[in-house]
């Protein structure tokens, strides 16, 4: 299992960025997909999931905020940000499912004026 995360970096609040996590060495569209994040001195935490056939579900802190999908053609999952606020800066995480453990190098992403 390989997921590697792009797309963080530093933004001012209400600023928007859009993180992408390719996957490969797996069967991508027999597994749900998970986005995680460990915020300063806090544990992993649930962020969204994404199942095979695209439906979403949302940590109620980020729903109506983050959007985050997948291109099963491209294996390849999304997250779209907006609004973002500084208790979101965190490293992000694509995961494989409900196994944080398969999980990539992570994206930081940096949210302070």
């Amino acid at each position: 299992v390989q997921l590697v995360e792009s797309g963080g970096g530093l933004v001012q609040p209400g600023g928007s960025l859009r993180l992408s996590c390719a996957a490969s060495g797996f069967t991508f569209t027999d597994h749900y997909m998970s986005w995680v994040r460990r915020r300063p001195g806090e544990d992993l935490e649930w962020v969204c999931d994404v199942t095979a056939t695209g439906t979403t579900y949302y940590r109620n802190a980020v729903r109506g905020r983050f959007t985050c999908s997948r291109e099963n053609a491209n294996n390849t999952v999304y997250m779209e940000m907006n609004n973002l606020k500084p208790e979101d800066t965190a490293l992000y995480y694509c995961a494989q499912g409900t196994d944080w453990s398969r999980r990539g190098q992570g994206t930081q992403v940096t949210v302070s004026s």
